[in-house]
């Protein structure tokens, strides 16, 4: 449910005009702190590196101190891997734009970035802005033919990516299937199904080397490491400065494609590096996620703040009872605050966090952080609403004809979840909180499952909690939605993750949230067989 703030509205707005707001479901985010008049790069300049030069800005834990090469870094004095301030920072993200420049990158190009949480990745943010190119993040987890898809939807022109994430290996499959590119040369590259594409830039994150890839004879491959250039004084220096300053603010800087949750993903223009904006920090444990080495950075690094979806609470969690078992004391006295997004987050769940992690202050945010709840709300209404607007926001909940709907109209998912179960709407999202409020449930998933007599009822899958003392049966699971809410929102069908057949995790995206339109179809073939049926 929207929460709406009387006092954000200015005094110029009518009476009627007020009434309008307070009755139907539209809301607009107070203007005060006003909008930054700034380009993103004349922040950073202005705004970040003279008020924090020498505070800590990036620490990546699994990287060398010079994984870059350059001139010697003093790497805030930490011999075992990357520790950068803002001063270090910001020559190397100069160094980069001026690499940009030189291997032919212009205005309005679109530079596609395939890599985990790395400098580099951190690095190109900033480095693309100040040229006035488009950063295109693209999902890790995609295959070839979504790779390829994405690629040519954006146009994409310069392409940078790591060898190996997981099973995936990027450069050795994009050779396999594109040969042309092993005799093309570095800015030359043509390729009839991606028109644009033109450089293919490769960081080695020590997945597969480079050596190894060099059997390929890929020469069209340029090394990341050849990319910046250190010396100040160049043609490529002037020509950024010039960049900079024609630049518009309202000028979109990254495309991000949504998490594909439904359907395909779409691109989407967004904000982000709001923890550098405002001077803090960033650790990255991992360049991918890994519970063990969030952990240890989290305590080590003395964090005070932890991001993710409640899948990667999960993981961290399961990580913490496993040390507390084997009898190792963990500090986490610095954590206090974070973000938790992607999807809703169980009330237990967020209790948990509070309690073992010390995540007092732990917010939920929404719609691309459109909306946020507050530390000073209590953990109900962090869990079951959406927030407040933020400034300078505005937003609407529509009906399927496109009207605004009234205040109390129940936002309860996404229409396309929603199960209609003999002409009764139920919503997954409620059904799933009464479920993992168990303590033998640690993920549920509620989709729609089609049926004769009803057209649609309830399917749920279900993760079991690690350790619980009782299993429960396809008939307690059905009881506990019975004994919780209305009886039509039991499920009809019930499937343990990686019992009886089925998958051994439920369909996620890389941002870790459930794939409902996959499930549906696991649901609907599973169904036909017969297997899941909950006894009457």
């Amino acid at each position: 449910m929207i929460r709406l703030k009387r006092h954000v509205f200015k005094h110029a707005v009518s009476t009627i005009r007020r009434r309008q707001l307070l009755t139907q479901s539209y809301v607009e985010g107070p203007l005060d702190p006003p909008l930054s008049t700034h380009t993103l790069p004349g922040f950073w300049r202005s705004e970040i590196l003279e008020k924090y030069g020498e505070r800590p800005a990036l620490v990546a834990r699994k990287e060398s101190p010079r994984a870059h090469g350059g001139p010697p870094s003093k790497n805030m004095g930490v011999s075992k891997h990357l520790a950068w301030d803002f001063e270090e920072f910001g020559r190397h993200v100069d160094a980069l734009a001026r690499g940009l420049l030189a291997m032919g990158v212009q205005k309005g190009d679109r530079i596609g970035v395939i890599m985990g949480n790395t400098s580099a990745y951190a690095m190109l943010q900033w480095a693309s802005a100040s040229i006035g190119a488009i950063l295109v993040t693209i999902n890790p987890a995609y295959r070839l033919h979504e790779l390829v898809n994405t690629l040519h939807l954006v146009g994409v022109k310069h392409l940078f990516v790591v060898p190996h994430i997981r099973t995936s290996t990027y450069v050795r499959m994009l050779a396999e299937t594109f040969v042309q590119i092993r005799s093309q040369h570095p800015g030359e590259i043509q390729i009839e199904e991606l028109p644009e594409l033109r450089n293919l830039v490769v960081i080695d994150n020590a997945e597969e080397s480079l050596a190894d890839l060099e059997k390929l004879h890929i020469k069209s491959m340029v090394d990341w490491r050849e990319v910046p250039i250190w010396r100040e004084g160049t043609r490529e220096a002037r020509v950024q400065k010039e960049v900079e300053e024609s630049l518009d603010r309202d000028e979109v800087i990254n495309l991000q494609f949504t998490s594909g949750t439904t359907g395909l993903p779409k691109a989407v223009s967004v904000r982000n590096l709001a923890s550098w904006t405002h001077g803090a920090c960033i650790v990255y444990p991992s360049e991918i996620f890994d519970p063990e080495a969030i952990v240890d950075a989290v305590v080590e690094e003395k964090c005070t703040a932890l991001h993710g979806v409640p899948t990667h609470f999960l993981g961290v969690l399961s990580e913490v009872e496993k040390r507390k078992k084997a009898g190792v004391g963990l500090d986490f006295s610095s954590l206090r605050t974070g973000i938790a997004a992607g999807t809703s987050i169980p009330i237990d769940l967020m209790k948990t966090l509070v309690k073992d992690l010390n995540l007092r202050e732990l917010t939920v945010a929404y719609g691309m952080i459109s909306f946020q709840t507050t530390p000073a709300d209590p953990l109900i209404k962090r869990v079951e609403t959406v927030g407040k607007i933020h400034p300078h926001v505005k937003a609407k909940i529509i009906d399927q004809e496109g009207k605004v709907v009234p205040v109390n109209t129940p936002v309860v998912g996404r229409v396309k979840d929603l199960i209609i179960r003999g002409g009764e709407n139920l919503f997954p999202v409620q059904i799933e909180n009464t479920l993992t409020a168990h303590h033998s449930i640690r993920e549920a998933a509620v989709v729609s499952v089609p049926d004769p007599k009803y057209g649609e009822v309830v399917g749920a899958w279900i993760v079991r909690e690690p350790g619980a003392e009782v299993e429960l049966s396809r008939k307690e699971v059905r009881d506990v939605v019975w004994r919780g809410m209305n009886p039509q929102n039991a499920p009809a069908w019930v499937w343990f993750v990686n019992e009886d057949g089925t998958p051994e995790e439920l369909p996620k995206t890389a941002s870790g949230k459930v794939q409902k339109h996959v499930l549906r179809r696991w649901s609907k073939e599973l169904a036909e067989r017969q297997v899941g049926r909950v006894d009457q």
